[in-house]
Protein backbone atom coordinates (compact mmCIF):
# COMPACT_ATOMS: atom_id res chain seq x y z
CA UNK A 1 0.00 0.00 0.00
CA UNK A 2 1.46 3.34 -1.08
CA UNK A 3 2.04 5.91 1.70
CA UNK A 4 -0.36 8.78 1.76
CA UNK A 5 0.88 12.20 0.81
CA UNK A 6 1.37 14.75 3.56
CA UNK A 7 -1.86 16.71 3.79
CA UNK A 8 -0.40 19.51 5.94
CA UNK A 9 -0.64 22.72 3.91
CA UNK A 10 2.66 24.36 3.16
CA UNK A 11 3.20 28.07 3.74
CA UNK A 12 3.07 30.25 0.68
CA UNK A 13 6.40 31.98 0.31
CA UNK A 14 6.11 35.43 -1.12
CA UNK A 15 8.56 36.20 -3.93
CA UNK A 16 11.46 38.38 -2.75
CA UNK A 17 10.80 40.89 -5.55
CA UNK A 18 7.21 41.42 -4.41
CA UNK A 19 8.38 41.85 -0.84
CA UNK A 20 10.96 44.42 -1.91
CA UNK A 21 8.42 46.39 -3.90
CA UNK A 22 6.05 46.35 -0.94
CA UNK A 23 8.84 47.75 1.20
CA UNK A 24 9.72 50.42 -1.39
CA UNK A 25 6.10 51.57 -1.62
CA UNK A 26 5.72 51.82 2.15
CA UNK A 27 7.14 55.37 2.27
CA UNK A 28 4.87 56.90 -0.42
CA UNK A 29 1.89 55.04 1.05
CA UNK A 30 2.62 56.39 4.55
CA UNK A 31 3.12 59.90 3.12
CA UNK A 32 -0.19 59.66 1.26
CA UNK A 33 -1.91 58.50 4.43
CA UNK A 34 -0.45 61.42 6.41
CA UNK A 35 -1.54 63.81 3.66
CA UNK A 36 -5.09 62.43 3.64
CA UNK A 37 -5.35 62.61 7.44
CA UNK A 38 -4.16 66.21 7.46
CA UNK A 39 -6.59 67.16 4.69
CA UNK A 40 -9.46 65.67 6.71
CA UNK A 41 -8.38 67.61 9.81
CA UNK A 42 -7.98 70.81 7.82
CA UNK A 43 -11.66 70.68 6.83
CA UNK A 44 -12.58 71.18 10.49
CA UNK A 45 -9.92 73.87 10.97
CA UNK A 46 -10.39 76.49 8.24
CA UNK A 47 -7.70 78.73 9.74
CA UNK A 48 -5.08 75.96 9.57
CA UNK A 49 -2.23 76.69 7.13
CA UNK A 50 -1.76 73.52 5.07
CA UNK A 51 0.05 74.63 1.90
CA UNK A 52 3.61 73.96 3.13
CA UNK A 53 2.60 70.70 4.81
CA UNK A 54 0.87 69.41 1.66
CA UNK A 55 3.78 70.47 -0.53
CA UNK A 56 6.25 68.66 1.73
CA UNK A 57 4.46 65.32 1.58
CA UNK A 58 3.81 65.61 -2.15
CA UNK A 59 7.56 66.03 -2.59
CA UNK A 60 8.16 63.04 -0.31
CA UNK A 61 5.83 60.89 -2.41
CA UNK A 62 7.43 62.01 -5.68
CA UNK A 63 11.02 61.52 -4.48
CA UNK A 64 10.31 58.13 -2.89
CA UNK A 65 8.67 56.81 -6.06
CA UNK A 66 11.56 58.11 -8.15
CA UNK A 67 14.10 56.43 -5.87
CA UNK A 68 12.12 53.19 -5.99
CA UNK A 69 12.40 53.26 -9.79
CA UNK A 70 16.11 54.15 -9.80
CA UNK A 71 17.19 51.61 -7.18
CA UNK A 72 17.58 48.79 -9.72
CA UNK A 73 20.34 50.74 -11.47
CA UNK A 74 22.44 51.33 -8.32
CA UNK A 75 23.38 48.60 -5.82
CA UNK A 76 24.46 51.25 -3.29
CA UNK A 77 21.11 53.02 -3.52
CA UNK A 78 19.30 49.69 -3.25
CA UNK A 79 21.21 48.76 -0.10
CA UNK A 80 20.66 52.21 1.46
CA UNK A 81 16.94 52.10 0.76
CA UNK A 82 16.61 48.59 2.17
CA UNK A 83 18.16 49.81 5.44
CA UNK A 84 16.55 53.24 5.73
CA UNK A 85 13.08 52.82 4.23
CA UNK A 86 11.51 51.22 7.34
CA UNK A 87 12.88 54.10 9.47
CA UNK A 88 11.47 56.72 7.08
CA UNK A 89 8.14 54.93 7.05
CA UNK A 90 7.96 54.88 10.84
CA UNK A 91 8.93 58.57 11.02
CA UNK A 92 6.11 59.54 8.65
CA UNK A 93 3.63 57.41 10.59
CA UNK A 94 4.70 59.10 13.83
CA UNK A 95 4.15 62.52 12.23
CA UNK A 96 0.68 61.38 11.22
CA UNK A 97 -0.03 60.18 14.77
CA UNK A 98 1.26 63.51 16.07
CA UNK A 99 -1.18 65.31 13.77
CA UNK A 100 -4.08 63.17 14.98
CA UNK A 101 -3.29 63.59 18.67
CA UNK A 102 -2.72 67.36 18.58
CA UNK A 103 -5.11 68.71 15.94
CA UNK A 104 -7.44 65.77 15.43
CA UNK A 105 -8.53 64.78 18.93
CA UNK A 106 -7.04 67.72 20.90
CA UNK A 107 -5.56 65.31 23.42
CA UNK A 108 -2.71 67.72 24.25
CA UNK A 109 -3.30 71.33 25.29
CA UNK A 110 -2.63 74.17 22.88
CA UNK A 111 -0.49 76.18 22.35
CA UNK A 112 2.05 74.05 24.24
CA UNK A 113 1.76 71.14 21.80
CA UNK A 114 1.25 72.47 18.27
CA UNK A 115 0.63 70.26 15.27
CA UNK A 116 3.36 69.32 12.79
CA UNK A 117 2.10 71.85 10.24
CA UNK A 118 2.65 74.70 12.72
CA UNK A 119 6.19 73.47 13.44
CA UNK A 120 6.92 73.24 9.71
CA UNK A 121 5.61 76.77 9.21
CA UNK A 122 7.90 78.00 12.00
CA UNK A 123 10.86 76.28 10.37
CA UNK A 124 10.12 78.02 7.08
CA UNK A 125 9.28 81.45 8.46
CA UNK A 126 12.26 81.59 10.86
CA UNK A 127 14.75 79.80 8.63
CA UNK A 128 17.16 82.76 8.53
CA UNK A 129 17.15 83.22 12.32
CA UNK A 130 17.41 79.47 12.89
CA UNK A 131 20.36 79.22 10.50
CA UNK A 132 22.10 82.11 12.24
CA UNK A 133 21.41 80.57 15.66
CA UNK A 134 22.75 77.21 14.51
CA UNK A 135 25.93 78.85 13.25
CA UNK A 136 26.53 80.70 16.54
CA UNK A 137 25.87 77.48 18.50
CA UNK A 138 28.34 75.59 16.30
CA UNK A 139 31.08 78.17 16.81
CA UNK A 140 30.51 78.28 20.57
CA UNK A 141 30.32 74.49 20.87
CA UNK A 142 33.48 73.85 18.86
CA UNK A 143 35.39 76.56 20.75
CA UNK A 144 34.50 75.18 24.18
CA UNK A 145 34.85 71.55 23.10
CA UNK A 146 38.30 72.13 21.60
CA UNK A 147 39.53 73.89 24.74
CA UNK A 148 38.11 71.12 26.93
CA UNK A 149 39.68 68.37 24.84
CA UNK A 150 43.11 70.02 24.82
CA UNK A 151 43.00 70.63 28.57
CA UNK A 152 41.64 67.15 29.25
CA UNK A 153 44.31 65.43 27.17
CA UNK A 154 47.14 67.37 28.80
CA UNK A 155 45.89 66.82 32.34
CA UNK A 156 44.92 63.22 31.66
CA UNK A 157 48.34 62.34 30.25
CA UNK A 158 50.11 64.04 33.15
CA UNK A 159 47.93 62.39 35.80
CA UNK A 160 48.12 58.99 34.15
CA UNK A 161 51.89 59.00 33.66
CA UNK A 162 53.33 60.84 36.66
CA UNK A 163 52.77 59.52 40.16
CA UNK A 164 53.42 62.89 41.92
CA UNK A 165 50.98 64.68 39.62
CA UNK A 166 48.45 61.89 40.17
CA UNK A 167 48.82 62.31 43.94
CA UNK A 168 47.83 65.99 43.79
CA UNK A 169 45.65 65.94 40.70
CA UNK A 170 43.25 63.09 41.48
CA UNK A 171 41.78 64.69 44.64
CA UNK A 172 41.13 67.90 42.71
CA UNK A 173 39.62 65.91 39.86
CA UNK A 174 37.36 63.98 42.21
CA UNK A 175 36.12 67.16 43.93
CA UNK A 176 35.69 69.54 40.99
CA UNK A 177 34.89 67.09 38.22
CA UNK A 178 31.54 65.66 39.41
CA UNK A 179 30.04 69.14 39.88
CA UNK A 180 27.86 69.85 36.81
CA UNK A 181 29.28 72.61 34.66
CA UNK A 182 25.89 74.35 34.65
CA UNK A 183 26.18 74.82 38.43
CA UNK A 184 29.06 77.24 37.79
CA UNK A 185 26.91 79.57 35.65
CA UNK A 186 26.29 82.24 38.37
CA UNK A 187 29.99 82.41 39.23
CA UNK A 188 31.06 82.41 35.56
CA UNK A 189 28.72 85.29 34.73
CA UNK A 190 30.27 87.36 37.53
CA UNK A 191 33.92 86.58 36.80
CA UNK A 192 33.88 86.66 33.00
CA UNK A 193 33.70 89.96 31.10
CA UNK A 194 31.73 88.35 28.28
CA UNK A 195 28.83 85.90 28.22
CA UNK A 196 30.35 84.15 25.20
CA UNK A 197 33.68 83.61 26.98
CA UNK A 198 31.96 82.30 30.11
CA UNK A 199 29.80 79.93 28.03
CA UNK A 200 32.83 78.59 26.17
CA UNK A 201 34.63 78.11 29.50
CA UNK A 202 31.67 76.20 30.95
CA UNK A 203 31.54 73.92 27.91
CA UNK A 204 35.30 73.36 28.21
CA UNK A 205 34.87 72.47 31.89
CA UNK A 206 32.09 69.99 31.06
CA UNK A 207 34.33 68.31 28.46
CA UNK A 208 37.51 68.45 30.53
CA UNK A 209 36.38 66.07 33.29
CA UNK A 210 35.45 62.94 31.24
CA UNK A 211 38.36 63.42 28.84
CA UNK A 212 40.80 63.72 31.76
CA UNK A 213 39.39 60.71 33.60
CA UNK A 214 39.37 58.37 30.62
CA UNK A 215 42.72 59.55 29.30
CA UNK A 216 44.45 59.10 32.66
CA UNK A 217 42.85 55.68 33.03
CA UNK A 218 44.08 54.60 29.60
CA UNK A 219 47.61 55.92 30.20
CA UNK A 220 47.96 54.36 33.66
CA UNK A 221 46.63 50.99 32.43
CA UNK A 222 49.13 50.68 29.59
CA UNK A 223 50.58 47.17 29.65
CA UNK A 224 53.90 47.03 31.44
CA UNK A 225 55.20 44.60 28.81
CA UNK A 226 54.84 47.27 26.09
CA UNK A 227 56.84 49.73 28.16
CA UNK A 228 59.50 47.17 29.08
CA UNK A 229 60.06 46.20 25.45
CA UNK A 230 60.36 49.84 24.43
CA UNK A 231 62.82 50.56 27.25
CA UNK A 232 64.89 47.51 26.25
CA UNK A 233 65.15 48.93 22.74
CA UNK A 234 66.42 52.22 24.14
CA UNK A 235 63.25 54.34 24.19
CA UNK A 236 63.28 57.48 26.30
CA UNK A 237 60.46 59.01 28.33
CA UNK A 238 59.07 61.09 25.45
CA UNK A 239 58.97 58.06 23.16
CA UNK A 240 57.26 55.96 25.83
CA UNK A 241 54.57 58.60 26.32
CA UNK A 242 53.85 59.56 22.71
CA UNK A 243 54.53 56.28 20.91
CA UNK A 244 53.50 53.65 23.47
CA UNK A 245 51.20 54.96 26.21
CA UNK A 246 49.06 57.37 24.19
CA UNK A 247 48.40 54.94 21.29
CA UNK A 248 47.46 52.26 23.85
CA UNK A 249 45.06 54.72 25.52
CA UNK A 250 43.34 55.89 22.31
CA UNK A 251 40.22 53.67 22.79
CA UNK A 252 39.73 55.12 26.28
CA UNK A 253 40.39 58.63 24.98
CA UNK A 254 37.62 58.31 22.40
CA UNK A 255 35.19 57.16 25.08
CA UNK A 256 36.05 60.32 27.00
CA UNK A 257 35.55 62.40 23.84
CA UNK A 258 32.06 60.95 23.34
CA UNK A 259 31.12 61.51 26.97
CA UNK A 260 32.46 65.06 26.80
CA UNK A 261 30.52 65.74 23.63
CA UNK A 262 27.27 64.71 25.29
CA UNK A 263 28.01 66.91 28.28
CA UNK A 264 28.87 69.82 25.98
CA UNK A 265 25.44 69.66 24.31
CA UNK A 266 23.66 70.06 27.64
CA UNK A 267 25.97 72.84 28.81
CA UNK A 268 25.64 74.67 25.49
CA UNK A 269 21.84 74.84 25.62
CA UNK A 270 21.73 75.91 29.27
CA UNK A 271 24.51 78.49 28.91
CA UNK A 272 22.90 80.04 25.84
CA UNK A 273 19.51 80.26 27.51
CA UNK A 274 20.79 82.32 30.46
CA UNK A 275 23.53 84.55 29.06
CA UNK A 276 24.30 84.45 25.35
CA UNK A 277 22.11 86.51 23.01
CA UNK A 278 22.37 84.11 20.09
CA UNK A 279 22.30 80.40 19.45
CA UNK A 280 19.73 77.62 19.58
CA UNK A 281 19.43 77.69 23.38
CA UNK A 282 18.77 81.43 23.25
CA UNK A 283 16.21 80.88 20.47
CA UNK A 284 14.30 78.32 22.55
CA UNK A 285 14.22 80.64 25.55
CA UNK A 286 13.15 83.59 23.38
CA UNK A 287 10.37 81.62 21.64
CA UNK A 288 9.11 80.27 24.96
CA UNK A 289 8.91 83.81 26.32
CA UNK A 290 6.54 84.74 23.50
CA UNK A 291 4.57 81.47 23.84
CA UNK A 292 5.61 80.50 20.30
CA UNK A 293 5.81 76.80 20.98
CA UNK A 294 5.83 75.94 17.30
CA UNK A 295 9.19 77.69 17.15
CA UNK A 296 10.34 75.81 20.24
CA UNK A 297 9.64 72.47 18.57
CA UNK A 298 11.29 73.72 15.38
CA UNK A 299 14.45 74.52 17.34
CA UNK A 300 14.34 71.10 19.01
CA UNK A 301 14.25 69.45 15.58
CA UNK A 302 17.25 71.52 14.48
CA UNK A 303 19.07 70.57 17.69
CA UNK A 304 18.44 66.87 17.09
CA UNK A 305 19.83 67.08 13.55
CA UNK A 306 22.69 69.34 14.65
CA UNK A 307 23.88 67.20 17.56
CA UNK A 308 23.39 63.93 15.70
CA UNK A 309 25.51 65.18 12.80
CA UNK A 310 28.37 66.18 15.11
CA UNK A 311 28.20 62.82 16.89
CA UNK A 312 28.26 61.01 13.54
CA UNK A 313 31.35 62.96 12.46
CA UNK A 314 33.12 61.97 15.67
CA UNK A 315 32.23 58.33 15.07
CA UNK A 316 33.70 58.58 11.55
CA UNK A 317 36.92 59.98 13.01
CA UNK A 318 36.96 57.16 15.55
CA UNK A 319 36.55 54.55 12.81
CA UNK A 320 39.50 56.05 10.94
CA UNK A 321 41.72 56.16 14.02
CA UNK A 322 40.67 52.73 15.32
CA UNK A 323 40.13 50.84 12.09
CA UNK A 324 40.70 47.54 13.90
CA UNK A 325 37.65 48.31 16.10
CA UNK A 326 35.43 49.48 13.25
CA UNK A 327 31.90 48.14 13.59
CA UNK A 328 32.09 47.52 17.34
CA UNK A 329 30.12 50.70 18.09
CA UNK A 330 27.99 52.12 15.29
CA UNK A 331 26.16 55.42 14.99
Amino acid sequence: MEPQEDLVPTAIVEPPSALRWRTMLAVPFAAGLALAVHAFIAKREPSLETHSYRLLFIEVIAVSILLALLRRFSPGLRHWMANMWPIFTLAIVLVCVWDIITLGFRMLPLPYFPGPSAVLRSLINDRVLLLDSTWHSLVLLLSGYTLGVIGGLISGICIGWSSPIRYWGMPLLKVVGPIPATAWIPLAMVLSPSAIISSAALIALAVWFPVTMLTSSGISNTRASYLDVARTLGAGRAYLIFHVAIPAAVPNIFIGLFMGLGASFLTLVVAESVGVKSGLGWYVSWAQGWAEYGKVFAALIIMAAFFSTIMTVLFKIRDRALVWQKGVIKW
